[in-house]
């Protein structure tokens, strides 16, 4: 896999805390890759603090937006960026360390072995959840099992963040057609990609909610993923996904 260029998206907004201790274990992990941090104006400074890790290290390169704009608009201009650079695997991940880096060189193997598109699964065997209260549990479980018998397909967890895509797989989604901006832009990455014949692969993590600042997931967004399957499905249907 170290022939590959690998890039990890990270969009941050408040995440000062973690940023440094988030590029550090995964270098510590996968030495090779760079990181894009997508910063939309945190007020925290955690943009400023970007551009001067990026300064001294060649691997880190920053992306500033003007604000809050979502995280699936900052996910899509994290691929663009990356297509136009040519990297043959892209990720997706939390800098909030709830996505631990231990878990990249097993992704990778995964896309090594014919994989267009890696989900960190946490409901797999072997995957799962620390730190979650029982209505979160049941929010997200629920939510997953949801979305996949809506949409008649077999991955386990749907909602997952912590993912990792070949160049390939970016070029044949059709991201400049993706609707979605919040929860539901995970569902609808997948499922594009396995309506174009992708291979999907689920790799077990053990998901670990954020040690530091504040959550950025809701009810309401979670409402919004679960409403957004139905328009998926139905544009399958007519052809139009």
């Amino acid at each position: 896999m170290s022939r590959r260029r690998v890039l990890v998206i990270t969009p941050t907004y408040n995440e000062r805390e973690n940023l440094e201790n988030f590029v550090a274990l995964l270098f510590g992990v996968e030495a090779g890759c760079d990181v894009l941090v997508v910063d939309d104006n945190s007020p925290d400074g955690t943009g400023k603090l970007a551009d001067e890790m990026a300064a001294r290290d060649p691997r880190i390169h920053v992306m500033h937006r003007a604000g809050k704009m979502g995280l699936g608009s900052a996910y899509l201009a994290g691929f663009a960026w990356a297509l136009a650079r040519e990297y043959d695997v892209v990720f997706e991940m939390d800098t909030d360390l709830s996505h631990d880096p231990r878990y990249v060189p097993d992704m990778l193997r995964a896309i090594e072995a014919g994989a267009d598109i890696v989900i960190g699964s946490r409901n797999i065997p072997g995957g799962g959840v620390e730190g979650w209260g029982l209505g979160r549990h049941l929010l997200s479980k629920g939510g997953s099992v949801y979305s996949r018998t809506i949409l008649g397909i077999g991955v386990r967890d749907l909602t997952s963040g912590y993912k990792a895509f070949t160049r390939r797989a970016l070029e044949a989604i059709g991201l400049s057609s993706v609707k979605s901006n919040g929860y539901s832009f995970q569902i609808e990455l997948t499922y594009r990609g396995i309506q174009r014949g992708l291979k999907v692969a689920e790799v077990p993590i053990t998901f670990v909610d954020r040690r530091a600042g504040a959550s950025k997931m809701s009810r309401k967004i979670f409402a919004e993923a679960i409403g957004m399957v139905w328009k998926l499905r139905a544009d399958a249907l007519r052809g139009r996904l």
